[in-house]
């Protein structure tokens, strides 16, 4: 029976890790007259996020627990990663995600770049098999794949006055296990060391709180690294 299992754990790792050893996908999308809906995850358009005057406008509320979400599918372990967005409307925040394999044979979150009005907050999403880890997301069950359970590491809100509706950069550039960030080139930036990072990225999830008016992005490039 036990050899039967791991024959069965094999044959569920082997599409991950094939795709792992995919080259890296390189996409660059401008929301111009060309811009191809089917490359994203998420149905455009639909009743929060279109493409308007050469940029993706998300806005109001989804009506479910989170606000609206835009999911982009990327390929590839090391990546440099940047968009542009900027808020229409008083208030709100824009919390985008890089999601990547967990270690274990399956996907989650990796990465979390909250980007708020008073500043920049980072939380790094963990794995464990640990069920009594002390970092454990507590409200969430185990993967039903991998079965690990995911870590919640908040790190310190970096204060920036982001208050005005300006175009914002943001940049991630992943290799091995670390990763670059930096807000307008200069404004902001830092950079982090975990075991996690180094793990293949397959999604990148933008979730917009920007009320009536909604926030905008544009400009997103997903390019390979070379180390």
């Amino acid at each position: 029976m036990k050899t039967i299992g791991k024959i069965l754990a094999a044959l569920l790792l082997a599409p991950l890790a094939a795709l792992a050893a995919e080259p890296a996908a390189a996409i660059h999308e401008t929301f111009d007259a060309k811009f191809d809906a089917s490359r994203f995850l998420t149905p455009l358009p639909n009743k929060n996020t279109e493409v308007r005057d050469g940029v993706l406008w998300t806005r109001g509320s989804s009506g479910g627990k989170y606000p609206p979400m835009v999911y982009l599918p990327v390929r590839g372990q090391d990546l440099a990663i940047s968009f542009r967005y900027r808020h229409r409307g008083a208030g709100g925040w824009l919390w985008f995600f890089v999601d990547g394999d967990d270690g274990h044979g399956s996907t989650d979150h990796m990465l979390r770049v909250k980007l708020l009005r008073a500043g920049v907050q980072l939380e790094v999403d963990g794995h464990t098999l640990d069920p009594k880890h002390p970092q454990l997301q507590t409200n969430r069950p185990p993967d039903p794949v991998s079965h690990t359970y995911r870590l919640n590491e908040f790190l310190p809100l970096r204060k920036l006055d982001l208050a005005a509706n300006d175009w914002h950069t943001v940049k991630l550039v992943f290799t091995g296990e670390n990763v670059c960030i930096t807000l307008d080139d200069t404004r902001w930036t830092t950079k982090l060391q975990r075991a996690g990072f180094n793990a293949a990225k397959r999604k990148l999830l933008w979730m917009q709180n920007g009320g009536a008016e909604g926030i905008e992005l544009d400009d997103i490039h997903v390019t390979p690294v070379s180390k």
